[in-house]
């Protein structure tokens, strides 16, 4: 079978342009309204998407002067999704840095029982002064501190979703037996962040566990990546480095002895269509007339570092900036938008305009055919598995895509035409990916296996 695309829908309130919830056609009160995300939902599934994907944090984003601010609780959102869909993946972020694993834990093997199989975590550390002030902290721990708790967690509750086994209920009416005792194992985990001494008070869900995504692509990002992700989220703005960042994390994830197939990488692609290229580049253009500079500015500094006032508009980036060494925020993307900005020598506003879509997410505005051929050449030019698409102006954006690029992705063989198998397929098999074995299971076995025979040599 030809390689096939596997597309998550990125969804974000209104779009992901800032200005999105300004066009006439736009409901700024949908980013807290269901119907709006079951409709969203409904859109990415009749496109046979492997997944959908909420981001989420634990602070306010943004002035709530720039844009709708605020969300709704991504995992309570997922469960009733859960219930308007049969086929597509829901993905979450939740942070390690502000959460227990016992509790996420929980809720994430309740939102795969509750799906059939469908749900994903999107793992992510939380940058930011502002998140940690809201648990008591007076600042961020520091990047490398986030990962090393980020491991720890994972790995708790990796034992937690083992903590059943498989055929643990046993459900014997006539004996009044209804789980085996003998096939339940606490943790009893005590760590650098962590104490965790009981089973998880949840079944063994349909994946085992769910789909373990992960964003950051930094120097820590990518060696967390390479040791636990099964999905790769990055922000790539060119063929050339999206294809480097390909290659480094393929071969990060078999030096940690990993099958690096079973890593997917989805870069962001913030797609602006139109029947010509001219019309595609005016719908971009009505965007970008719809930014308020003050908050690209205000968002520019604090994303670097940097004093207010810092910054004007219509003067290149300051030549001197803090290096990325020192950045205890997301080092990643501060990286990529210094990058982005000293290679084509933009101002402050054409950078702001160049943000405003998707915060450095690849941004393309063209004909159906141009995205299409834009997604097919990174994906067969060992740029991409896939993609992450971030529609600029929801519903419409994700209706366009869906209407007049899959069409084209399915006819070239790169996307299938319906999805296949019973609606219960979970979505690591959507991936690819094999369902894991349960650690205890498999660590019983090897202790219980014969010792071999004795060379006769």
């Amino acid at each position: 079978m030809t390689r096939q695309l596997h597309l998550n829908a990125f969804l974000m309130n209104t779009g992901h342009h800032e200005a999105s919830w300004r066009l006439p056609e736009s409901d700024p009160y949908a980013h807290v309204e269901l119907d709006h995300y079951v409709r969203l939902a409904q859109i990415a599934e009749r496109g046979t998407f492997d997944s959908l994907f909420l981001a989420d944090g634990p602070q306010l984003w943004n002035n709530i002067a720039q844009r709708p601010a605020g969300a709704l609780e991504p995992l309570t959102l997922l469960t009733a999704l859960a219930t308007a869909t049969e086929h597509i993946g829901l993905i979450a972020t939740a942070s390690t840095s502000y959460n227990s694993p016992y509790n996420l834990a929980r809720k994430f093997a309740s939102l795969d029982i509750i799906s059939g199989g469908r749900a994903g975590w999107n793992i992510v550390t939380t940058a930011g002064a502002e998140a940690a002030r809201n648990f008591g902290l007076d600042a961020e721990p520091a990047h490398a501190e986030r990962y090393a708790r980020a491991a720890e967690f994972l790995d708790v509750a990796l034992k937690l979703w083992d903590s059943w086994e498989d055929d643990a209920i046993v459900a014997d009416k006539a004996s009044g037996v209804w789980g085996d005792d003998g096939k339940i194992h606490p943790p009893r985990h005590q760590g650098r962040y962590f104490g965790v001494e009981g089973a998880l008070n949840v079944p063994r869900s349909p994946q085992g566990y769910p789909l373990l995504v992960q964003a950051g692509s930094s120097e820590d990002g990518k060696a967390f990546a390479a040791r636990y992700a099964e999905a790769v989220f990055t922000a790539q703005q060119t063929l050339a480095d999206a294809q480097a960042f390909y290659a480094d994390v393929k071969s990060r994830t078999r030096q940690a002895g990993r099958d690096p197939e079973h890593l997917k990488v989805l870069p962001g692609i913030v797609p602006v269509l139109g029947s010509t290229q001219a019309e595609a580049r005016a719908h971009e253009q009505v965007l970008e007339d719809h930014i308020v500079h003050r908050h690209g500015v205000a968002n520019l500094e604090r994303l670097m570092q940097l004093p207010s006032g810092s910054l004007e508009l219509d003067a290149e980036l300051p030549a001197e900036l803090p290096s990325e060494d020192t950045v205890e925020g997301a080092k990643s993307r501060y990286t990529l938008v210094v990058e982005l900005a000293r290679r084509e020598r933009l101002t402050v506003r054409e950078l702001i305009g160049r943000l405003g879509g998707g915060r450095g997410h690849l941004t393309f505005a063209g004909t159906p055919e141009q995205v299409a051929d834009k997604i097919e050449t990174w994906f067969t030019q060992g740029a991409a598995d896939g993609f992450n698409i971030m529609p600029a102006v929801l519903p419409s954006g994700l209706d366009a895509f869906v209407d007049h690029v899959v069409p084209l992705l399915r006819a070239r063989g790169l996307l299938r035409a319906e999805y296949d198998g019973h609606p219960r397929t979970t979505l690591r098999e959507r991936y690819g990916l094999p369902r894991p074995a349960n650690q205890y299971v498999t660590a019983a076995a090897e202790q219980n296996a014969p010792a071999p025979a004795p060379s006769l040599v």
